[in-house]
């Protein structure tokens, strides 16, 4: 029987103890070992597909016939959308009539709308009453010479009613809200022209609330769309509008015997029929009747339940915060889409979608 040396018999030990320590299991906390290939490169490589796809624009719109009638059938082989001309990829095409929707009500309180504003109160209450379900919101601001959050977002129709029954004509003389400066705090500041009615301010502090909100956002603006004083100017209102993604829809309220007895000019149709086409609503013309708000109020529920949302990654990847220009078209007889006129492609901390 042959001996070991002491020198060979260390060796074996020391070869013994490596061999065991390899085979040991790891810390619990310890990352996993691999053996597999180094794909670091492959990493950086899949980072600008997952940046492209966070580029998601989102798209709601609805869809008439000739006869006027919603169209809820359609399917992403039914329609087209173009940005700047160029053709995009839809990746998703659902019907949305049961998304949460957040709406902000606009509500005029100037001169110019004494004698309409029970008709609006009344009629703006059941409207809420009817659409707002659970998981909806609603706010209710007014304006005239001051923009006022009369109710900041609730699901309770009673909350919003009650604030709408609050509301009242302020001129400025004395009447109406009052606080320190901001919406929902009292009058915003303004310079240059006279104080009148601050139309533009409101939808564009309103769009401003919105832009932290997801899904389907609309303003409804209960007005004769004439604006005086305004901090900002129409096309600023429609731009915040459209980097919120908030559907602007104007039910013109005019009181036509108001500015002929004061032998004024009315101007304000315009107005509301550019906010509401280029953010992709709609402007209805009610006059100061009060058959025709109950039915416009209608028109505007239908529509909201009936919706498309589209989303597609545009093939212009930048985000360089430039406008694109839409346009939705969708194949059938006399088919007829109504959707926003663009969107302003905003990096991601900022975008609205």
């Amino acid at each position: 029987m042959l001996r070991r040396s002491p020198i060979f018999a260390l060796l074996s030990v020391m070869l013994f103890l490596v061999h065991a320590y390899a085979q040991e299991p790891g810390s619990p906390d310890a990352p996993p070992v691999s053996n597999a290939p180094d794909t670091t490169q492959q990493v950086d490589t899949a980072t600008p597909t997952f940046k492209a796809n966070a580029n998601l624009v989102s798209l709601y719109f609805t869809v008439r016939n000739k006869q006027g009638g919603l169209v809820s059938n359609l399917t992403k082989d039914d329609c087209t959308i173009l940005e700047d001309k160029q053709p995009q990829k839809i990746k998703s095409f659902n019907p949305e009539t049961d998304l949460p929707l957040t709406l902000g009500i606009l509500l005029d309180t100037s001169g110019s709308q004494q004698n309409v504003l029970p008709m609006e109160q009344q009629t703006g209450a059941a409207f809420l009453k009817r659409i707002l379900r659970a998981k909806d919101e609603a706010f209710l601001v007014s304006f005239d010479v001051q923009v006022n959050l009369l109710q900041d977002y609730t699901s309770s129709p009673r909350l919003l009613e009650k604030a709408m029954d609050q509301a009242e004509i302020n001129t400025g003389g004395g009447g109406g809200a009052i606080g320190v400066p901001g919406m929902g705090q009292g009058p915003v500041p303004v310079h240059g022209d006279p104080k009148g009615t601050l139309l533009y301010d409101a939808v564009y502090q309103a769009s401003d609330k919105l832009r932290s909100e997801t899904g389907r956002k609309a303003l409804i603006l209960l007005t004769d769309g004439e604006d005086q004083g305004s901090m900002h100017k129409l096309s600023e209102a429609v731009e915040e509008a459209q980097k919120s993604n908030t559907i602007i829809y104007a039910l013109l309220i005019a009181d036509r015997g108001f500015y002929y007895g004061y032998q004024m000019g009315y101007t304000g149709a315009s107005a509301l029929k550019k906010m509401a086409e280029e953010t992709g609503g709609r402007m209805i013309d009610v006059g100061n009747n009060g058959k025709k708000m109950e039915a416009a109020f209608q028109q505007i529920e239908d529509e909201l339940r009936t919706q498309y949302l589209a989303s597609y990654t545009p093939t212009n990847a930048k985000m360089d915060g430039s406008f694109r220009k839409l346009d939705i078209s969708c194949k059938g007889d006399g088919l007829k889409v109504q959707a926003r006129k663009g969107y302003y492609a905003m990096p991601a901390e900022d975008e609205a979608q």
